[in-house]
């Protein structure tokens, strides 16, 4: 298994929680959530960090706030940083509270996001 999927079954009560019409969408050994068409919310497993992280879109303006927090790093495919998108360690995810906070953030952005252009 590529992703985890006790993971993904909590991000999905959550969005079902919140009524939120939602489908996903399996990327590269992970699992991505997209809503309106939009990437929300992704399960990555990491090789350098050894564990699930989550990729959360949450937007520029959150980005510098958020990435302060000791369980935020910033999400690097490249060796380039993305900024808008970071990645949120197992700490930061452990309890549900913990996990509907950064989906209510990446739900907040989620309007002001731009869809990924599609390929012909």
């Amino acid at each position: 298994m590529a992703y985890d999927e006790f993971l993904a079954d909590r991000i999905r009560r959550v969005l079902k929680e919140k009524h939120t019409a939602f489908y996903e969408l399996k990327m590269m050994g992970g699992l991505c959530f997209k809503v309106d068409n939009k990437m929300l919310w992704g399960i990555h497993i990491d090789k350098k960090y050894g564990d699930s992280l989550l990729m959360a879109r949450i937007g520029e303006d959150a980005y510098l706030n958020e990435l302060g927090k000791p369980e935020c790093l910033p999400m690097d495919f490249t060796g380039r940083p993305m900024r808008g998108y970071i990645f949120v360690t197992p700490d930061g995810f452990d309890t549900d509270t913990d996990l509907r906070y950064w989906i209510t953030l990446c739900l907040a952005f989620n309007p002001l996001a731009q869809a990924s252009k599609k390929k012909k």
